[in-house]
C-alpha cells in the first residue's frame, strides 16, 4: 500500500514474511483429523436442502469428505485446474491489505490450525474448518471465483478511500452470510452459515430474520453482527447477479458518497428494500445468544 494509506498494526509473527504465509501447512495428528471428520459429518447431515448447489457440488469435486484435514497442496492442484485458485496457510487473521493482495492473486488464505473439542461449537478466529469447508468449495464455481478475485482488487481501492468498513459489510453479507435464490427455494452460500449447524438452519428457515434482495449501495451502509445469528440476510438471484452488481458498480463514486459510519441498523427494513420476507426479529428482540433465546 502507498505510505499515506493506514493499515492495521497487527503484530506479525517472526517466522512469516510480509505475505504472512506459513512455511508449510500444519501436520495434523489423528485427533485433529477426528475433529475435522466430526465437524464435516455434522454439517453434511444438515446442509442438503439448505446449502447452495454450487457449494455441495464443490464439496464433491474436492472430495472434502474423504477423511481428515485436507492437504492444501492437493486442494490447490484441484482448484488450479478448475478456476485457477490455490489455498495457502496463514497463522491467524492477517492484515486487510495482505488479505486483499492474496485474493487479487487468486490465493485463499486459510487458518493453519483447527479448533479443539472445547471450542468445537464456536471459535472466534476462523480455523481450517471454517476456511476450507466453508469457503473453498465455492471457489470451484467459476463466476464466484472471479467475484472473489475482484473483491480482493476492490479492497485496495477501499483502503485508499478509507472505506474499508463499508467494503467489509459487503463481504459479510455475501461471502460470509449470503443467500441465493434457487428453483427449490433459498439456499446458503456464505461460509459463516455453512460452517455452523445452528445458522445453517436459521438463515434459511427461521421466521426471525429479515431476508432482503441484495442492493450493494444499501448493504455497504448496513451494520452487522459478529458474534450472534444475523437479524438480516441479503439474497442474490444468482452468482452472475452478484458479479454484475459489484464488479460493474462504480465504487469510486460510491466511496465518495458514503459516510464514515453505517447508516442502517442490522435490523432495519427501509423503503427501497425488495423484501423476500420481513422477519419477526423475535430471536434478536429476546436478546439473542446471550439471553438463551431460541433461534426461531
Amino acid at each position: 500500500m502507498p505510505a499515506d494509506v493506514f493499515t492495521a498494526p497487527l503484530k506479525r509473527p517472526e517466522h512469516v514474511g510480509e505475505d504472512w504465509l506459513e512455511p508449510k501447512q500444519t501436520e495434523y495428528d489423528s485427533q485433529d483429523d477426528a475433529i475435522w471428520n466430526d465437524l464435516f459429518k455434522r454439517q453434511m447431515d444438515i446442509l442438503p436442502g439448505r446449502a447452495a448447489t454450487a457449494f455441495l457440488e464443490g464439496c464433491e469435486k474436492l472430495d472434502l469428505g474423504k477423511g481428515g484435514v485436507p492437504e492444501f497442496g492437493q486442494l490447490s492442484e484441484q482448484l488450479g485446474s478448475m478456476t485457477g485458485w490455490s489455498v495457502v496457510p496463514v497463522p491467524m487473521l492477517i492484515p486487510d491489505h495482505v488479505f486483499f493482495w492474496h485474493l487479487a492473486n487468486r490465493r485463499f488464505p486459510a487458518g493453519n490450525f483447527i479448533r479443539t473439542r472445547e471450542t468445537f461449537d464456536y471459535i472466534q478466529e476462523p480455523d481450517v474448518f471454517h476456511d476450507v469447508f466453508g469457503h473453498v468449495p465455492m471457489l470451484t464455481d467459476p463466476v464466484f471465483a472471479d467475484y472473489m478475485q475482484e473483491y480482493g482488487r476492490a479492497g485496495w481501492r477501499a483502503m485508499e478511500h478509507n472505506r474499508l468498513k463499508a467494503l467489509g459489510a459487503l463481504y459479510w453479507y455475501t461471502v460470509e452470510f449470503g443467500l441465493v435464490e434457487e428453483e427449490a427455494g433459498l439456499r446458503a452460500y456464505g461460509a459463516g452459515i455453512l460452517s455452523g449447524p445452528t445458522e445453517a438452519v436459521y438463515a434459511v428457515e427461521a421466521e426471525s430474520p429479515n431476508r432482503i434482495m441484495l442492493n450493494v449501495d444499501r448493504v455497504m451502509r448496513t451494520d452487522y453482527v459478529i458474534s450472534d445469528l444475523q437479524p438480516t440476510y441479503f439474497v442474490i438471484e444468482s452468482f452472475e447477479d452478484l458479479y454484475r452488481q459489484t464488479v460493474e458498480r462504480d465504487f469510486e463514486k460510491l466511496y465518495r458518497a458514503l459516510g464514515p459510519s453505517f447508516t442502517y441498523a442490522n435490523t432495519a427494513v427501509i423503503d427501497i428494500d425488495n423484501l423476500v420476507n420481513r422477519g419477526s426479529l423475535e430471536y434478536t428482540l429476546r436478546g439473542g445468544r446471550g439471553s438463551g433465546a431460541r433461534p426461531v
